[in-house]
């Protein structure tokens, strides 16, 4: 059996066409039983997330042409469309991109640990749908236990990677407990819902959205339960707010010096977190002056950012040598499980021919055939069938120049030993 993988992701195609080849999670079973009764599919897995569509399978021989085939049928996209934008990987080639993947190597953002519970889900859903079996079971076993090396034994996922992550892993180093901070968040852009995201997951709750326009705060403030108000209505809740951070448009900052020293003072002079992600900035440099205000710019996170950036690409490195030798280990597995299967198969089709010529001996014996001519008979015959084909096999191989076959042959059988026989019957 050999392993494959067929693919297209945030790499090789833009969103545009990603969407029109992703699976729907609620047809998924169905989609499995579909592609697992093509010829000559034997079990397959499909991934599926907004970076990338990925189809691993096992089968006798490379199922590319018909995958894909059908891949581009089912979705109904042009193979002239579809064909550039695919990358078909077979055997270590296919393992080992399937432990990157998992181990967040081949992601958008280095590192990212969200990929690996989606292939866990996607294994889990193919589990459900039967079309897993010992091929694939054991490729997705060994490769989630090396991506839990991969995190476990290097840095990959550590430091944050970008700008709404650093703004509030830096929170968190200066606030212990993030659940008893309040946050004001000002602007309402893809950033600051980031940078809301993180901190509702740090455990923060008492979050305020500050917006030009309050429609466009509320619909951000309703997903994490904050409170929604106007860029007027700052120097309001500004006392209250322990963490604030800002990404607006505006051409003029919208904190000022005179501002946050009003807010300190009804603060009784608690610290205050700022952090200005703004180009142009949204708070006054001044403000950075105060000594209860810790104030950073989108440059002090840049650094920080590149620092990290630096940081996973080195645990990338240690990572991929982890992944090269889950890669090694598991084509040995799988070629001691070839050679096991070979032995059986060979064992298997000797006691068939031996069966078959016992039989016919029997029968000669009960009809009073002389013993000694029949069990002659037998032998000679028998040795005959089970070297009929590696002799003609072998002859090929002698008129092609293929000598390493004869090598092997004689290593398999002991032919180089003194007790060899020099002499033997090739006689069919």
């Amino acid at each position: 059996m050999g392993i494959w993988t067929i693919g297209i992701n945030h790499k090789t195609a833009p969103v545009a066409v990603r969407e029109r080849v992703s699976f729907d999670p609620a047809t998924m079973p169905s989609v499995l039983g579909q592609l697992q009764s093509l010829d000559p599919v034997a079990e397959v897995v499909i991934l599926s997330t907004c970076n990338r569509t990925e189809i691993y399978g096992s089968s006798d021989q490379i199922s590319e042409e018909v995958v894909v085939e059908w891949l581009a049928n089912h979705h109904g996209i042009e193979r002239r469309e579809l064909d550039p934008t695919l990358y078909c990987l077979s055997d270590d080639k296919a393992v080992q991109h399937t432990m990157r993947v998992a181990s967040g190597l081949d992601s958008l953002v280095l590192g990212e640990p969200q990929i690996l519970g989606q292939m866990k889900s996607a294994y889990a859903v193919a589990q459900e749908a039967g079309t897993v079996g010992s091929e694939l079971g054991r490729l997705f076993r060994q490769t989630f236990s090396i991506a839990k090396r991969v995190r476990t034994d290097t840095a990959i996922g550590e430091n944050p990677v970008s700008v709404a992550f650093a703004a509030v892993r830096m929170a968190q180093h200066i606030f212990a407990d993030m659940a008893n901070s309040s946050a004001l968040l000002i602007g309402a852009g893809e950033t600051i819902e980031l940078v809301a995201r993180h901190l509702y997951q740090a455990g923060v709750r008492q979050i305020t959205v500050a917006n030009r326009t309050l429609a466009r705060a509320q619909h951000l403030a309703e997903e994490f339960h904050a409170e929604a108000v106007l860029l007027e209505d700052i120097p309001t809740v500004l006392p209250r707010a322990d963490i604030v951070i800002s990404s607006t448009a505006s051409p003029l900052p919208i904190l000022g010096k005179g501002m946050v020293e009003k807010a300190l003072k009804k603060r009784r002079h608690q610290p205050m977190f700022m952090v200005d992600i703004a180009v142009p900035r949204d708070i006054e440099e001044e403000v950075g002056k105060l000594s209860d205000v810790y104030l950073y710019t989108v440059d002090d996170l840049r650094s920080i950012i590149e620092e990290n950036v630096r940081s996973r690409e080195d645990a990338a490195r240690q990572a991929e040598e982890l992944i090269l030798s889950g890669v090694d280990h598991f084509m040995r597995e799988l070629k001691a499980l070839d050679a096991v299967n070979t032995v059986t198969d060979l064992r298997a089709k000797v006691d068939a021919l031996r069966e078959e010529q016992l039989e016919k001996a029997l029968k000669q014996l009960q009809n009073g055939a002389d013993a000694e001519k029949v069990l002659r008979q037998f032998a000679h015959t028998f040795g005959n069938k089970v070297l009929h084909a590696p002799m003609a096999a072998l002859r090929r191989a002698g008129s092609e120049g293929r000598l390493e076959t004869l090598d092997w042959t004689r290593e398999l059988f002991d032919l180089n030993t003194p007790s060899a026989s020099s002499s033997a019957d090739d006689s069919e």
